[in-house]
């Protein structure tokens, strides 16, 4: 391929995620000390791709505001997708910067370019209308199964349950611009236009599906407990700073214990006494009061933890407040996504963006507390009373 253009999709909310993606969407919430769409980014250009088209849709103006009309020197092309019907419909709606074999990344995961290159080395070596990358897991029951024989796709299955050998769709694709005719020509799923709907039509119809298997790292977060699973991955491949020159500055007192590892990005604090560590990320700007303990969380930007807090397991939205003497133990924990219960899920809580703890409060494994919540003193919250606006008397 070359010179391709790679078309980057940031449009989607990420309903699961909520209420974290009630003020921003999926894309940027944070994955390490930066949004998961930078990731994105990052993995085309350091695959050598110079042309970028993002296609924005829920919350646009938060994506564009933040990345602006570049990123890492290279000019990013804005298109819209104005109601989200599809990672098909996304694709369409780049369809116009578009005018030869091109890239589709998702950009609400996180890939590294050992990913990107694969699949756009594979692609220039055949003569397949569609090239899909593929990671080995044990178990893919929760995503997109592919089924490959020799390098050809024969099949994709959402969700597999059975036994067969399946490999992870990585949602990295190398398309010939047949892809745009395909995505419109089949069928809708629930209103939806999806890629695999296309890729499956293309199949079925003896055109070229090449996979290609990768030992990139990926992560991708569907649920609210997937974050602390995706910021492990970050942080245990060296995570990075919020820009390219822009270095980490944390500022520890002599009496706290730090345990590798750790990302911070700029601005943070760690009081006396307190232990940060292992596997947290900490955004711009947070402070861990004096005695508390954090550990295994991602804590967003804007983020003060009081003295003697205790945090496990937790997910923490930007601008939050917890209080002193709060305590969240830990996963495991249920946890209510809609209107359904996920049992043993390791989430000690999440809290969603500008809660405000006001101390003393204990989270029972599994708690949500929404956007712009107050929890009152000495409250106690549970994984199955979730989205709780105001709790305590």
């Amino acid at each position: 391929m070359t010179d391709p253009t790679a078309v980057v999709l940031a449009a989607g909310e990420g309903k699961r995620l909520r209420p974290l993606t009630r003020h921003r969407p999926k894309p940027m919430l944070s994955a390490g000390t930066c949004p998961i769409v930078e990731h994105a980014l990052d993995a085309v250009i350091d695959a050598g791709i110079t042309s970028i088209v993002v296609v924005v849709g829920y919350k646009r103006t938060d994506v564009q505001s933040h990345l602006g009309p570049t990123y890492r020197d290279v000019p990013l092309t804005y298109a819209v997708q104005e109601k989200q019907l599809g990672t098909g419909h996304a694709v369409l709606a780049a369809q116009s910067h578009v005018d030869g074999p091109f890239l589709v990344v998702n950009g609400d995961q996180v890939i590294d370019h050992r990913i990107v290159r694969d699949v756009l080395e594979a692609h220039a070596s055949s003569d397949a209308v569609a090239t899909l990358g593929l990671l080995r897991r044990a178990d893919v029951s929760d995503y997109g199964g592919v089924l490959v024989d020799d390098g050809t796709v024969t099949e994709i299955v959402e969700g597999p349950r059975d036994d067969r050998d399946y490999r992870l769709n990585a949602g990295v694709y190398a398309f010939e611009t047949d892809v745009f005719d395909a995505i419109r020509r089949a069928r809708p799923r629930a209103g939806e236009q999806l890629i695999v709907d296309a890729i499956e039509l293309l199949i079925d119809e003896r055109d070229g599906v090449r996979g290609v298997e990768s030992d990139g790292f990926w992560a991708d977060a569907t649920y609210p407990w997937d974050l602390l699973d995706v910021a492990e991955t970050i942080v245990e491949n060296g995570g990075r700073t919020d820009r390219p020159g822009d270095e980490p500055s944390i500022s520890v007192h002599d009496s706290a214990v730090v345990r590798p590892p750790i990302v911070a990005a700029t601005d943070c604090e760690v009081g006396p006494n307190a232990v940060v560590g292992p596997n947290v990320t900490l955004g711009t700007n947070a402070t861990i009061g004096s005695n508390a303990v954090v550990e295994r969380c991602v804590v967003d930007t804007d983020v003060r933890v009081g003295a003697n807090a205790t945090l496990i397991d937790c997910v923490i939205g930007r601008g939050v407040r917890i209080g002193a003497g709060t305590v969240v133990p830990g996963g495991p924990g249920d946890v209510r996504v809609d209107d359904r219960i996920h049992e043993d899920r390791r989430l000690g809580a999440l809290f969603g963006d500008r809660v405000e703890d006001r101390g003393g409060v204990r989270y029972v494994p599994g708690a949500i507390v929404d956007a712009d919540a107050v929890v009152r003193a000495g409250s106690v919250v549970s994984g199955r009373n979730t989205y709780v606006r105001t709790v305590g008397r």
